[in-house]
């Protein structure tokens, strides 16, 4: 896959029809510290970029049969936005314990949506199955080439907007947005650092890095409900992962909650679980990217409301 070539053509494609995202310095983390406001995009999240580009690059045929997805939230919403601009039927299936207002957000788009499954994987099986057997498209929320196209497409935006990049902070939940990026800036710079952050209370594909290999984790509730749940058998997210992540670390709850209120307090602005997992990566290597020029990548802003008075009271 040559994902620069990919990334540049996702450009083209996408631009017209989402956000070019703003980039803000941080004073709360440092001179050299830049925010990529993807918490900004016309959905609320960067999911709609990957997406959007999976849809325009389908057949005539494939959009009028339409477009089947799994989705905890934010790719849902990505889905369904570009279902709407494009007239393509779409159906998106949605654990049981996703969130109301997501869920509602994605209906309220006017797409079909059902619960279905106690855990990503287990939804993203049943939706597959459903695409198969009524030969509609499936939009997976990470593997696929077209959706980490898209998602790369912030690598790109990056590179215009911060000179002399060295370095960028990512949360991994499937691998799509940090190997599209990653991917993207390592055949630009090979010399610009990757790091990926991951809750420690569901740290699926840092857990596979560190296997080698794609294994089943067990995750618990974390406030990063965006990066939740296990990578999926053959992602071709982890080969992509393996090859252009220089670090991988896991952040507590406890971090994740206090870069969300911080984010709101100083900055002003709201941020989601997934969003927070970056910051609080960033602090705990803060002392060894000092004087670099770093973006952190504020994934999303979709934070239910009971999370968000969690976070905030605390």
């Amino acid at each position: 896959m040559d994902i620069r070539a990919q990334v540049e053509r996702a450009v083209r494609r996408v631009s017209p029809r989402i956000r070019r995202t703003p980039v803000e310095p941080s004073p709360l983390l440092g001179p050299s510290v830049f925010l990529k406001c993807e918490n900004f995009q016309v959905t609320g999240s960067f999911k709609v970029r990957g997406a959007t580009n999976a849809m325009l690059v389908l057949s005539e045929t494939d959009r009028a049969r339409g477009v089947v997805t799994a989705s905890s939230g934010n790719h849902g919403l990505g889905v369904a936005r570009a279902a709407k601009q494009l007239g393509i039927p779409a159906t998106v299936f949605v654990p049981t314990s996703a969130d109301d207002t997501k869920v509602a957000a994605i209906r309220a788009l006017g797409v079909a949506v059902e619960r279905v499954g106690d855990d990503c994987v287990d939804t993203e099986a049943y939706a597959r199955m459903i695409a198969e057997h009524h030969k509609k498209t499936y939009i997976s929320p990470y593997n696929d080439a077209s959706v980490m196209a898209g998602q790369g497409t912030i690598g790109h935006e990056l590179l215009e907007q911060i000179p002399d990049l060295g370095a960028v902070f990512v949360a991994i939940g499937g691998g799509g947005l940090i190997s599209g990026i990653g991917g993207y800036l390592k055949a630009r710079d090979p010399n610009i650092k990757v790091i990926g952050c991951s809750p420690a209370a569901s740290p699926a594909m840092h857990a596979c890095l560190e296997a080698g290999r794609i294994i089943d984790v067990p995750c618990r509730d974390t406030l990063s409900d965006a990066t939740a749940g296990g990578v999926e058998p053959g992602a071709i997210t982890f080969e992509t992962c393996q090859q252009v992540i220089d670090r991988s670390i896991l952040v507590g709850e406890a971090d994740i909650a206090a870069a969300v209120r911080d984010i709101v307090d100083t900055h002003h602005m709201l941020i989601e679980g997934a969003a927070g997992v970056a910051v609080a990566g960033y602090r705990a290597l803060a002392s060894e990217f000092e004087g670099v020029n770093t973006a952190i990548v504020l994934c999303g802003a979709n934070i239910s409301k009971r999370a968000l008075l969690q976070v905030i009271s605390t």
